[in-house]
């Protein structure tokens, strides 16, 4: 059971580059739950996935200090929903479902910020335990929300003008 809830339904299985399909599947099923269900089940959804992979990641990883395995895609997942979160936010206080670009932005940027790892996204990698393998997905889901809102506001507000 850890392995299909770490793995995001055996997603993390998928070659090459596990992390990116994780964070493709979820920037679409957190769209869909944003757009079907609405703002605030997705601030659930990122909640409880968020709290369901720092435990399961460290239940898996308990023995194994050090290792990030990258079929292990749950913290990809937290960190996408976390970016997710900052344009379905804007859209949600104009009452409006969040359409693309936004989305997109989130999930490219959150793939930059999760790869590059700058400042905290790479502190909280280093740290090589299990809550580490989540923080730095976390950090980078900060990174890419702040970013996604930024460029939507350089775009709306100052290049539409």
């Amino acid at each position: 059971m850890l392995r299909a809830i770490n793995t995001f339904g055996f997603i993390g299985l998928l070659r090459p580059a596990p992390g990116t399909w994780g964070s493709l599947a979820a920037v679409l099923l957190g769209w869909a739950i944003e757009h079907w269900l609405g703002f605030i089940p997705l601030v659930v959804a990122f909640v409880a996935v968020t709290v369901l992979g720092f435990v399961t990641v460290h239940a898996q990883l308990k023995d194994r200090p050090g290792e990030d395995p990258s079929e292990i895609v749950i913290d990809e997942v937290a960190g996408q929903w976390l970016a997710l979160l900052f344009p379905a936010m804007g859209f949600w206080m104009r009452d409006f479902p969040m359409v693309w670009p936004g989305p997109v932005a989130a999930f490219l940027l959150f793939r930059l910020f999760d790869i590059w790892k700058p400042w905290l996204v790479g502190r909280a990698d280093r740290r090589s335990d299990p809550a580490g393998v989540m923080l730095d997905d976390l950090w980078a889901g900060i990174f890419a929300g702040i970013v996604t809102v930024l460029l939507a506001g350089l775009y709306h507000g100052v290049m539409m003008r």
